[in-house]
């Protein structure tokens, strides 16, 4: 187990959303994880154009890119309501990892996503 997967138990072990990662994921191939990913850096991208651009968080085009990201997470590891993307929102500005995954693209965009997402 990774230092990763450790710490991610250890905090959310008890959760519904821990137990359906595991059970996906841990069917997945090299291959799927590398779908996932694609995925996800498609739902990170659309962020980017949407901040680069100063399209409104609240605006519909920001709002689809929340759902795409949500349905990235449903889609290969659990089933991601609107209050769980909340949760992942505050860890992009709080945790100094997923802020540099985001601000790592374009400084600034770990807030956008946070908002876009606040914004539902």
């Amino acid at each position: 187990m990774s230092e990763y997967e450790s710490e991610v138990e250890q905090r959310w072990g008890d959760a519904g959303e821990f137990r359906q990662w595991q059970t996906k994921t841990s069917k997945y191939s090299q291959a799927d994880f590398a779908a996932a990913k694609v995925d996800q850096e498609a739902a990170t991208e659309l962020f980017v154009y949407l901040f680069g651009n100063s399209i409104s968080v609240s605006s519909e085009k920001a709002q689809e890119a929340v759902v795409v990201h949500r349905a990235a997470i449903s889609k290969w590891f659990y089933e991601c309501t609107v209050e769980m993307q909340k949760n992942l929102a505050l860890l992009y500005i709080q945790d100094p990892r997923f802020k540099k995954y985001y601000d790592g693209r374009v400084a600034g965009l770990a807030q956008y996503v946070h908002n876009a997402i606040m914004a539902q």
